[in-house]
């Protein structure tokens, strides 16, 4: 399973994707991707977590472009083997 991770996100990982290993046949969740994210690369946990271990309400994450927050589900989203996971920081500009 591969993230992307854009702008400061992909700074604090080292690299703009990141490969993580999750048996998505034994019911491996966006959370778990996650986790395992954080685990290759411990720099982005203070990015991307808040002081509770919750998603900072600021970070995007998405699941073959949508937010997987949009349904009950969130971070307990099944996975599959050809899904595409993405973390953005906040975006501004003018």
């Amino acid at each position: 399973m591969q993230w992307k991770l854009f702008a400061n996100l992909a700074e604090a990982a080292g690299d703009r994707r990141i490969d993580v290993d999750l048996d998505v046949s034994q019911g491996a969740t966006v959370g778990d991707a996650l986790s395992a994210l954080l685990d290759r690369c411990p720099d982005l946990e203070p990015e991307v977590l808040d002081d509770e271990g919750e998603l900072r309400e600021h970070i995007q994450l998405l699941r073959n472009g949508r937010d997987p927050f949009v349904t009950a589900a969130g971070l307990e989203t099944d996975l599959d083997e050809s899904d595409e996971l993405a973390l953005f920081p906040p975006v501004s500009g003018g």
